[in-house]
């Protein structure tokens, strides 16, 4: 059975299947080792060599972030779902593999709970799949993690009770007050890369300048990471584009320039990513060495590999790409689109609490983080 084609009329008694979906065993992973990390080391090695290889690597990386690229010529769509199976189809299998465990639930915030538009500013969610969410986090702890600014991806989401990792989790921070069945610290502040503040906003200047005569470009400012989007931007262009950002970024050798979809990155050079920030969570939550823990993350994006990796390497609940195309991942499962995650995570809360021993949490609304 399968359920590709499956169409949501309700978006809100959608988002939990992913958090029973939430329950797979390691067994299910895949085993691709020719993936992204891999390119993205080829990548690094070819910045060694001169001006041209580098932009020239860095136009190449910008053409694969388009979300249809596949893993390779041969593999079609049937063989990536075999290894890769819809969480919608694989329910029953999940629920029970995380039986008698605390399920944690991290999700990517554009393209997962929004879908992808072309103006950054307008990714707005919709009120089903807040309602979606608001359910889930009654049941599980629930963090937003997104390469957004936190102030803005909480604008956005407008969910006091959550978690929220901003700048690829170099800013997070968590509910005031914490569960009623209280473990780990709830109230949470972590901003690793405090120190490179006044370097980025320094940059985001520069590039505001260097790119205004690009049509389409945007330079947004995500607090502890700089993204410029290029989604409206000719192709034509991409490769002044990137000549411009790496002019900018050269005098800063502090910083590194990743690829996500249809955006530049620009981040501080420290060992922090979407990875590290669900590592700090699930310590921050008492969870660091437990084995009765369930982590479920849901992502579309490059950038939630380094969850997904993380979570196979621990062999440690499970990651689901949300994605209509085969993509290189380290996810085990997959899922069409944001209304199919909605579906999803409701679809889980509405079953688990029957099979799953579930604590109860409860959190209180101090108002607005900021």
């Amino acid at each position: 059975m399968t359920n590709q084609n499956m169409v949501i009329s309700n978006a809100k008694s959608g988002l939990t299947i992913a958090i029973a979906v939430a329950m797979s065993e390691s067994t299910l992973f895949s085993q691709n080792q020719n993936g992204y990390f891999t390119k993205r080391k080829f990548l690094k090695k070819l910045e060694t060599s001169g001006n041209g290889a580098r932009i020239s690597a860095l136009l190449d990386s910008m053409r694969a972030s388009s979300p249809t690229r596949r893993p390779s010529d041969t593999e079609d769509h049937n063989s990536w779902i075999l290894r890769h199976p819809s969480a919608l189809s694989m329910f029953d299998e999940l629920m029970m593999a995380s039986k008698g465990k605390q399920i944690v639930v991290f999700l990517d915030y554009d393209g997962t709970l929004s879908p992808i538009v072309e103006d950054p500013d307008s990714a707005f969610m919709t009120n089903e799949m807040r309602e979606a969410v608001r359910d889930v986090a009654k049941f599980f702890p629930t963090a937003i993690v997104s390469g957004r600014c936190r102030a803005k991806v909480y604008n956005f989401v407008r969910l006091s009770e959550l978690y929220y990792a901003g700048s690829h989790g170099m800013d997070i921070k968590g509910p005031s007050k914490g569960h009623k069945q209280k473990k780990g610290n709830e109230t949470v502040l972590c901003q690793p890369a405090i120190e490179f503040l006044p370097m980025i906003d320094e940059v985001y200047k520069t590039l505001l300048e260097k790119i205004e005569y690009i049509p389409g470009a945007k330079v947004e400012n995500n607090k502890f990471c700089l993204s410029v989007h290029f989604r409206c931007v000719d192709e034509k262009k991409w490769g002044e584009l990137a000549d411009e950002v790496k002019s900018v970024i050269k005098n800063y050798q502090q910083l590194r320039l990743t690829q996500g979809r249809k955006v530049l990155e620009i981040r501080p050079t420290i060992k922090w990513d979407k990875g590290n920030a669900l590592e700090f969570l699930l310590e921050s939550l008492g969870y660091a060495e437990s084995n009765n823990v369930f982590p479920v993350y849901i992502g579309d994006d490059r950038t939630d590999e380094d969850a997904f990796k993380v979570l196979r390497n621990r062999e440690l609940g499970l990651g689901i790409l949300v994605s209509k195309t085969p993509k290189e991942t380290k996810a085990s499962y997959s899922l069409q689109e944001p209304s199919e995650a909605s579906y999803a995570l409701l679809k889980a809360f509405g079953g688990v609490e029957e099979i799953v021993p579930i604590k109860a949490l409860v959190y209180w609304d101090e108002g607005p983080i900021k």
